[in-house]
């Protein structure tokens, strides 16, 4: 929504938002893009820009309808994703400089266990058995829980420089 928003003159913004948000008021997706297209039509006419890039966007905007209903506000929202990305910038922000591209790649990795970890254990986004309904496995589990403190060999050793500025991997 907030990218359509940015099509629109800002004297304009709060009508555009209140007509694209009775796209996302419908109960099927069938008749969320008869509204799409509506909608689309009335703006085309005033900021041809507008309707263009919701013609461009409309799949990619509606793709979420195409799950149960239940799940609907957890993919239709970005809000778990922004939060992944301020905490690797947070981090990323207190060690400040890293030696080597693979330093930082270790970092983001760990923190991505980290986050599967808290996700798949302590906050399930959605359950199991609503999971089942949209997959071909009918039997879906848990996966197994990998933590970073798995990981204490060679893999997470981050090089050290050395004093000839050559950089050199330790071996096991």
């Amino acid at each position: 929504m907030r990218n359509a928003l940015a099509h629109a003159p800002a004297k304009q913004r709060t009508a555009v938002a209140a007509m694209l948000k009775t796209i996302f008021a419908q109960e099927t997706k069938a008749e969320a893009e008869a509204q799409w297209e509506v909608v689309a039509d009335a703006l085309r006419e005033k900021q041809e820009k507008l309707g263009v890039f919701m013609d461009a966007s409309r799949d990619d905007v509606l793709a979420y309808m195409d799950f149960p209903r239940e799940h609907w506000t957890q993919i239709a929202s970005t809000n778990p994703i922004e939060r992944v990305n301020r905490e690797i910038k947070r981090r990323a922000d207190v060690i400040g400089i890293f030696p080597i591209d693979e330093a930082i790649v270790r970092l983001v990795g760990a923190l991505m266990l980290e986050t599967n970890d808290e996700w798949t254990v302590a906050r399930r986004y959605m359950s199991p058995e609503s999971l089942a309904r949209v997959t071909d496995n009918a039997d879906v589990r848990l996966p197994t829980v990998t933590s970073a403190a798995a990981f204490t060999g060679c893999a997470m050793r981050l090089p050290m420089p050395r004093p000839s500025s050559v950089r050199r991997w330790r071996r096991c």
